[in-house]
């Protein structure tokens, strides 16, 4: 199919601009052409959206919209963070139940290179990271034209960075093989998007890029959170505990390393990372701290801001579809799995779980209403987590224990007599799936399943082979969520094993149409 260069020159143009107006259209409440009514997006350039510190202020702002609304045929619909990793990093584990449609074809694995949520998924992850590259671009032509000071142009220039290194791993869970499918990374992992696109000659950029090594894209996440973790300001430098937790900080920064070298496997600079963030966070006392508390606790390390009159809608926004509509519901696979002790703290009814007709809903997102609450992406509990098993896999074992009884302690009942103990693991193994079942639990329905699943294929210790089997959509009845064995069926969704090509989304069609260079590099088997 040709490609009409006017209409996609026109795309881009208008992406540029949404930055300059993001803010305003949450401000003011009006749609998208009560705002261009204001002045014809034909005579916005983009040199205007950087023409004054405010509407820098105003693009860098916009720039966090992409991030939490994204564009689901007109409609915002929490892409990529807003609400979408969440669901989706959920709904292709087996953690979750998925009881409707939205998610179904996600749940079962039955998507194809058209499907909605998927195709998405892709064009606002990109549209998100386009924005931060027109960002980090007028935001250096503001510090050259003397509109900002160096101070302030670093610290944009900084969260840019880390935003769109986030939008690239989440991008490689998803459409690219795990780090170590081959034994240098050298298999085809995303196009790693480090200009604007803005102009027919950077369209053209775009279209002959094609996809870069795994490899590749690891080293520039890497090197965008190192120049954002020197950009940034700490977490006490913000201006309050909301901004401290919603916009990007040196820790964020930092919180993010461990996730991608953890998915790298680089075990020693999981740790290097995470100790710098011992003295800086706490967690909270309670595991329903952090959702009490989204916008002021000291777990939290970025979360995504949600407000009554900005949100992802009934549509997407966690609270509606976790909670208020109860789409999806925690699966009697982790309910009953033994090592979720019964009295943990995190099967707490009314505040973590409820239960409706004996089946078991998060009440992790708490506004039901408003859908205010934040969408967390990254918590001082992962973290730590992370440096578990990363000691746990280079043998050492004290700390390895040390870092998981800090998450599972605070949920125990009696942490003095239910705390794991060193006799308890025969081998290395053994923690190591120990660490990986208290991740389930702990997260469980903040979209942290597939990311382990995506990254534990071929693993040496605790391997997991393809996409586990699950219960089938729709409603569990209530029995199923009975403790006492371990859930052993009956499932209704196979499992997909991981040399299956549905193991990997298709690169979406539309984008396959327009660009040869990606449609000669579709994952095989689409």
């Amino acid at each position: 199919m040709k490609r009409n260069k006017t209409k996609m020159n026109m795309k881009y143009k208008l992406k540029s601009i949404s930055i300059a107006i993001g803010l305003l259209l949450v401000l003011a409440g009006c749609n998208d052409d009560n705002v261009l009514n204001l002045e014809p997006y034909n005579d916005i350039s983009e040199n205007a959206a950087f023409s004054t510190a405010d509407l820098v202020a105003l693009s860098v702002t916009g720039m966090y919209n992409g991030a939490q609304r994204g564009d689901y045929n007109g409609q915002g619909r929490g892409y990529p963070f807003g609400a979408a990793f969440v669901q989706q990093g959920d709904n292709r584990g087996e953690d979750v139940v998925n009881v409707a449609t939205f998610y179904q074809l996600t749940y079962t694995g039955t998507y194809d290179p058209t499907t909605a949520n998927n195709v998405f998924y892709w064009s606002d992850t990109y549209r998100m990271i386009n924005r931060t590259n027109i960002v980090i671009e007028g935001v250096a032509r503001a510090l050259e034209n003397g509109i900002l000071t160096p101070e302030v142009a670093q610290i944009y220039t900084g969260e840019a960075k880390f935003l769109r290194a986030a939008g690239h791993l989440e991008l490689l869970f998803h459409f690219a093989r795990p780090y170590n499918d081959t034994p240098d990374a050298s298999h085809l992992g995303v196009p790693y998007r480090d200009f604007a696109i803005n102009s027919t000659e950077t369209l053209a950029a775009a279209e002959a890029q094609g996809r870069n090594t795994v490899a590749e894209c690891y080293q520039r996440i890497i090197q965008d959170l190192n120049d954002a973790e020197a950009a940034l300001p700490a977490v006490g430098e913000r201006a309050d505990a909301r901004q401290a937790i919603t916009r990007a900080t040196k820790e964020a920064a930092i919180a993010f390393k461990t996730r991608a070298y953890l998915h790298m496997r680089n075990w020693p600079m999981v740790i290097q990372e995470g100790v710098k963030l011992n003295s800086r966070f706490n967690l909270t006392d309670s595991p329903n701290g952090p959702f009490a508390s989204g916008y002021g606790n000291t777990e939290s390390i970025f979360s995504i801001e949600n407000s009554a009159v900005n949100n992802p809608g009934v549509n997407a926004a966690l609270a509606s579809q976790y909670n208020r509509r109860g789409l999806v519901v925690i699966s009697p696979i982790i309910w009953r799995n033994p090592a979720w002790l019964s009295d943990d703290l995190r099967r707490g009814e009314g505040t973590l779980v409820t239960t409706r007709s004996g089946v078991k809903y998060t009440n992790k997102y708490k506004d039901p209403v408003n859908y205010t609450d934040p969408s967390p992406v990254i918590r001082y509990a992962e973290v730590l987590l992370n440096m578990a098993e990363a000691y746990a896999r280079t043998n050492a074992t004290g700390n390895a224990l040390t870092a998981l009884n800090r998450v599972r302690n605070r949920s125990l009942a009696d942490p003095a007599t239910q705390a794991y103990v060193a006799a308890d693991f025969a081998t290395p193994a053994a923690l190591v799936n120990a660490i990986i079942t208290e991740r389930r639990i702990e997260f469980v329905m903040e979209g942290r399943r597939w990311p382990d699943i995506h990254r534990l294929q071929k693993d040496d210790l605790a391997p997991i082979a393809g996409i586990p089997q699950k219960v089938a959509n729709g409603t569990p009845p209530a029995d199923s969520y009975t403790l006492g064995t371990a859930y052993n069926g009956p499932y209704g969704v196979n499992a997909i094993p991981y040399t299956d090509f549905k193991f990997l989304w298709p690169i979406p069609q539309q984008e396959i149409n327009n660009n040869p260079t990606l449609a000669a590099q579709q994952n095989p088997g689409w």
